[in-house]
């Protein structure tokens, strides 16, 4: 490898105009890491004949092997021109679907990006994923449309249908660009139009709305990509060659005489050349005139082609002349025409020359940042970034400047921590010696022989120990006189064959990140910012003006570290570096203890936590390890922490069983983390489970039609068949069930009695709830400090109307009689109060929402507002472990009818009567007291007691004024009850309407061709996978198929398509929603029809039933069925003539 200059790099660091920070993102096999090894190459990094069969950022063993990347990783390169130099910080990123948080982590710390698209593929779900993430991060892409070589080999075109081709590629990407433009402005203008309705008169309300309005007037040529505008290049970077068009107009601007300016406008585009005008004209098709691009470019590359692969060679001979190149001997023989042509095109248009000469131009330096993106960045949570204290506003300027002055604030910001083994790191490496080192080492070596010889010489003069040889004991004396004074070499050897040892074994972790603003030095003290910091919370607790290095009282989420090594990122290798300035990306080392996945580092208190990271993949997919050898759990727990740190998408948690599970975002995902764990963290055998599927339980509104689609109720039932689905789910006794599902039960002690009824709420008010989690969360959050009486909790405005408008939708889904004023009676949201399902409180006497935020109202003293809490928590309880095999529930409105207490104040009160009675008259009875009690009659002392002793804690009663409450003790065994009741009550609600399951599903995309679509077909099929669309890509043979698949039918379905297809199809699988399963699985034949259609024991699989079994297996419940019916022989007829 040769090393480019680190001094220069360095020097160019300083230069903050001359830095480019990008990235390179495509669909998955699209060319990304074969553009990144020839970009690699231009700096002699690797020999350019490697470049694509190296694959030089993938460093990784399973990334060769598999052909995918798995990682973003950086390196920095030089670029020359025209006399400026630029420093180029190149970050490869992957592009399968389930390394999308990697993805993630690289655009965070860039400015530009290189979106490559597959001439032949065009715009496939990553390419729109990747234009969305660089939209939403604020950065600037320019386009590299690649593997234009598969048009002229693979699909044959003409340069007329290769130029169509291209141009409908191009309208593809502008229009996912227009779509997202078209959203933000529409957003914007919606704002704008609140604000001007909030402060403008009514008068105005006549005006006509226009919708166009606010996109006609916001300029957008800019985002577009277009030819003439400098910010699309053509290239084949397995053959080393692309070009962006100014390149052609420079080189014909002289030929034809024609203004470079002029060709620009004019290569890409209608137009055609009128040779004896000497003119370009706007083109007409019916004329069978050839455009510029197709007559001036494409020609002379397909004729390239023609005539290297025909092995024409006079007609290459003339090319080469005609272009003043050199081809060396071994190409011009080599029998592969590829390699002579790779030769000729990499030194006609050099891909390197055009694509960093692109980023150059058209992307922007680190100085460059927007306004917007900076506010986007430091905005805390649900804060306005004007809400923040002034000294974090003060940041700003320090953040557009992106400064490298002494007095510059100093902001990073780490993205990932990625390991790399001990041994690699540039000060455990061994350095070569010098020669004045090799000339003391020989001297010290001497000097050793030299005193071997003389101890020898000595022992040999006295007399050997009897019994013992003579040279025994002069070796023996040898030894101990080396033992005794190790000479200057052995002494420094010796702590460092420790360290190596020790580094064997080690995996260092090293920050991935970006300085922001100020430089940032080796040693230096920062603090880190945790996600959950905030400074306006932490601010007044530090005194002014402090850093990082005083001592300072504790403040939540806000620690200090020191920077103890700075490395340039040099793909496969490190550099070390005293310092870096800002604008730059670097590695930072000994963070490990101090960062879990991503981190701001600053040298201000006031600087806000950057906001998280978007990913746009789910961790779905569940495995439990543990090892195979029990006594190895230390290690796999410390492993397990490792790789959670590591990898910025997966999750580690230890289920309420004790398993250890891994959450991973795909089947490919998972592998490398089984294989990192086993390989590099845990370094023990390990056992995995069957994945973990997740399911959700829910409830339907009651079917219309039977299994044999008869409607229901009509048919005649048969007597005994099976036992019906009311004998299955079997209601104990003290509970009651109405026709329409309501369910009344009592406490234990029969003080309490809850009625609840379960409906499914509508597809659109769930969906609703799952996308508005966070928000649902906050405000539950804020709701609890209100009712626990803190005052410091202030919402936003803007918080406050995304609430008001999540309640607006609300009402809009939940339409009809049934749901009247149901939003207003919305009491908790469930499970861990964010989640898909509702409680509703429909009983009499006690009014309490979650939308509290909104009409702050006095809070009311009532004997229900001691014991809320407890019903919540049951509620709570119940949604999150439903009845059918413990999975949480989704899209279950339970409503509280009933909630009686009048027996627990009758018991209050008798209680409270006994212990007046006993002070005799000290205390005068309070009429009115608890206002619930029905008015009877004092219950006997006997009962007093019985109430004293269940409750453990006699509540002491001071006087009480008319019309105050009594004060109930809420966390007694009382309260416990109520938890349970609730718990028991919801469940049997739901088990009074008819069950399902619900399946987690991913939309799945292949593209196939004609000859192996039925292939594909038949292994959806039957995988219970579903055809949603099949359309014809417009120029190509292929097919893109989009289906819905089931989770847990998906594991091997990858790899079964590409067995079945001869690898002609892969498909990419994202987590897309949850969908009922229709079958209901307790379903069991009851009338005539389904008793002859299914037979008596319905021996067809119930795929619902049979999702329900595994589960519930899994987690140890009891499972219904019998293993074994009718244990004896099978006769044939035969035998029994």
């Amino acid at each position: 490898m040769v090393l480019t200059n680190l001094s220069k790099m360095t020097g160019l660091q300083k230069k903050t105009a001359c830095i480019r920070n990008i990235c390179i993102l495509a669909h998955v096999d699209h060319g990304k890491t074969t553009l990144a090894d020839c970009l690699i190459s231009s700096n002699g990094i690797i020999s350019s004949r490697l470049a694509g069969k190296l694959r030089y950022l993938d460093s990784r063993e399973d990334e060769q092997i598999r052909g995918i990347t798995m990682k973003s990783s950086a390196i920095t390169l030089l670029f020359g021109k025209d006399d400026q130099e630029y420093l180029i910080n190149l970050i490869d990123s992957p592009g399968h679907v389930d390394f999308s948080s990697e993805v993630s982590t690289a655009v965070r710390l860039c400015d530009g990006c290189i979106v490559v698209v597959d001439a032949v593929e065009g715009v496939c779900p990553q390419t729109h994923a990747v234009l969305r993430q660089a939209w939403l991060e604020n950065i600037r892409p320019v386009l590299v449309i690649n593997k234009i070589d598969r048009l002229i080999m693979e699909l044959k075109f003409t340069p007329q249908e290769a130029y169509s081709h291209l141009k409908n590629i191009l309208e593809q990407v502008n229009a996912i660009t227009a779509t997202l433009f078209t959203s933000k402005v529409l957003e914007e203008r919606a704002e704008k139009d609140t604000e001007t309705q909030l402060t403008s008169d009514s008068a105005h309300r006549d005006q006509v709305y226009d919708w166009s309005a606010g996109l006609e007037c916001t300029d957008d040529s800019h985002l577009y990509f277009s030819p003439d505008q400098g910010n699309v290049v053509f290239a084949s970077a397995i053959d080393g060659w692309g070009f962006g068009i100014e390149h052609f107009a420079k080189l014909y601007s002289q030929k034809i005489g024609i203004k470079p300016s002029v060709l620009l406008k004019t290569l890409w585009g209608d137009y055609y050349l009128n040779v004896k005008a000497k003119k370009i004209m706007k083109s007409d098709q019916s004329k069978g005139k050839k455009p510029l691009f197709v007559q001036l470019v494409l020609d002379n590359i397909w004729s390239l082609y023609e005539a290297v692969m025909k092995r024409d060679k006079e007609k290459i001979d003339k090319i080469v002349s005609s272009l003043g190149l050199t081809i060396g001997a071994r190409e011009s023989r080599h029998s592969d025409p590829k390699v002579q042509l790779s030769a000729i095109c990499s030194q006609w248009l050099p891909i390197s020359q055009a694509v960093l000469s692109m980023v150059c131009n058209k992307l922007p330096s680190p100085l460059d940042i927007t306004v917007e993106r900076v506010e986007k960045l430091m905005s805390v949570g649900a804060k306005a970034f004007d809400s923040l204290p002034q000294e974090t506003q003060d940041l700003k300027d320090a953040f557009m400047k992106c400064s490298s002055e002494e007095t510059a604030p100093v902001i990073v910001f780490v993205s990932k921590m990625f390991a790399v083994d001990a041994k690699t790191l540039p000060q455990n490496k061994p350095r070569p010696l010098s020669q004045e080192e090799i000339a003391q080492r020989r001297e010290l070596v001497r000097q050793r022989h030299a005193e071997k010889l003389a101890a020898t010489h000595g022992q040999g003069v006295a007399q050997p120990g009897a019994g013992e040889n003579p040279t025994d004991q002069t070796m023996k004396a040898g030894k101990t006189k080396e033992d005794d004074q190790p000479p200057a070499t052995q002494t420094e050897a010796m702590p460092v064959a420790t360290v190596k040892q020790e580094a064997e074994n080690k995996e260092a972790f090293v920050a991935f990140a970006r300085v922001f603003s100020g430089v940032v030095k080796k040693g230096q003290k920062l603090f880190v910012l945790g996600p959950k910091y905030d400074p306006t919370e932490s601010l007044h607790k530090l005194p002014l003006g402090c850093s990082a290095a005083d001592d300072l009282p504790p403040v939540p989420h806000l620690a200090s570290c020191t920077l103890e090594d700075l490395y340039l990122l040099m793909g496969r290798e490190l550099q070390q570096l005293e310092e870096v300035p800002s604008g730059n990306v670097l590695g930072i080392g000994g963070l490990q203890e101090f960062v879990l996945k991503s981190a701001t580092l600053s040298s201000s208190p006031a600087c806000p936590p950057f906001t998280p990271l978007n990913f746009e993949a789910t961790p779905i997919v569940r495995v439990a390890v543990e090892p195979k050898h029990p006594s190895e759990m230390p290690q796999l727990v410390k492993g397990m922490k490792l790789l959670n740190q590591a990898d910025p998408c997966v999750q580690v948690l230890i289920q309420e069983t004790g398993e250890h599970v891994l959450i991973t975002a795909g089947e490919v995902h998972l592998q490398r983390c089984l294989d990192d764990l086993k390989e590099r963290f845990a370094r023990v055998q390990i056992s995995v489970s069957e994945p973990i599927i997740p399911f959700r339980e829910t409830i339907t509104r009651p079917p219309k039609v039977d299994m044999v689609n008869e409607e229901i109720g009509r048919q005649q039932k048969v007597a005994v068949i099976h036992q019906s689905k009311e004998e299955q789910n079997k209601i104990p006794e003290g509970v009651q069930v109405d026709s329409d599902g309501l369910v009344t039960m009592s406490t234990a002690n029969k003080y309490a009695t809850l009625s609840v009824r379960a409906t499914p709420l509508p597809e659109e008010a769930t969906r609703l709830l799952e996308e508005n989690c966070d928000l649902i969360r906050t405000l539950e959050q804020f709701t609890t400090s209100l009712i626990e009486g803190k005052k410091n909790q202030e919402m936003n405005q803007k918080t406050l109307d995304q609430i008001r408008e999540l309640k607006q939708k609300l009402e809009q889904k939940l339409q009809g009689w049934k749901w009247r004023n149901a939003v207003d009676c919305i009491w908790s949201f469930g499970p861990r109060k964010c989640g898909p399902n509702i409680l509703l409180n429909r009983f009499e006497g006690y009014e309490r929402s979650v939308w509290q935020c909104l009409d702050k109202g006095a809070k009311e003293a009532s004997l229900y507002r001691d014991f809320d809490n407890s019903v919540v928590s049951g509620f709570q309880l119940a949604t999150l472990s439903g009845p059918m095999c413990e999975e949480p529930l989704m899209g279950v409105c339970f409503s509280v009818e009933k909630w009686d207490m009048s027996k627990f104040v009758e018991q209050m009160s008798t209680n409270r009567q006994d212990l007046e009675g006993k002070t005799a008259g000290e205390m005068l009875v309070a009429e009115g007291a608890a206002p619930m009690s029905t008015g009877e009659d004092s219950k006997s002392t006997s009962g007093s007691k019985e109430i004293q002793e269940s409750s453990q804690q006699p509540f002491k009663l001071p006087s009480k004024r008319k019309g105050e409450t009594l004060p109930a003790d809420c966390y007694g065994p009382f309260s416990g009850q109520l938890i349970a009741t609730m718990k028991d009550v919801c469940r049997y609600a739901m088990q009074a309407k008819p069950q399902r399951l619900m399946a987690a599903m991913y939309t799945c995309e292949i593209m196939a061709t004609a000859e192996v679509l039925g292939r594909v077909y038949a292994v959806l099929s039957k995988r219970e996978g579903r055809v949603l669309q099949e359309e014809m890509k417009e120029g190509t043979d292929m097919f893109i198929i989009k289906a819905v698949l089931p989770v847990a039918e998906s594991f091997g379905f990858a790899d079964e398509i590409r067995k079945r297809t001869s690898g002609l199809a892969s498909p990419q699988l994202v987590f897309s929603h949850w969908e009922i399963i229709s079958d209901d699985p307790f379903w069991v034949p009851t009338t005539e029809e389904e008793y002859l259609h299914f037979g008596e024991k319905a021996d067809s699989e119930n795929q619902a039933r049979k999702y329900m079994n595994a589960v519930r297996k899994r987690k140890g419940l009891y499972v219904d069925e019998k293993i074994v019916e009718h244990a004896e022989k099978q006769r044939t007829l035969s035998r029994n003539k």
